[in-house]
């Protein structure tokens, strides 16, 4: 695993990585930043991540109230409601480690403040 320097060096983000390399594992040559995304970088999607959010969520004790997985998230398989919920919801936006990182800090996801709306 390749880390790059900027990574904050405390508790939570250790745990974060830590939790982040077990649910998904780190490509061996690429590096780790906070603006590395889970969804695109790692190719976390569908089972997996609604997985990891309950993991995020039970771990770190985050309300992700304001998270809508939709945004971030293909929905697994082919089932026909997901697909319908998910229709009209555009391109995904990126999940980054930096944004986890400050829901971790904050307890709680604010879509519009992590992604600087």
């Amino acid at each position: 695993m390749n880390l790059a320097p900027n990574l904050p060096d405390d508790h939570l983000m250790q745990q974060l990585m830590q939790l982040l390399h077990e649910e998904l594992g780190f490509p061996k040559r690429k590096t780790i930043s906070l603006g590395t995304s889970i969804n695109f970088d790692l190719g976390c999607n569908g089972a997996d991540a609604q997985h990891l959010i309950e993991t995020l969520e039970d771990h770190f004790a985050i309300d992700f109230v304001d998270f809508d997985s939709y945004r971030y998230f293909q929905p697994d398989g082919f089932d026909v409601n997901l697909k319908r919920k998910a229709k009209g919801r555009g391109d995904k936006v990126p999940l980054t480690i930096g944004m986890l990182y400050q829901a971790i800090k904050a307890k709680r996801w604010d879509t519009d403040e992590l992604e600087g709306l």
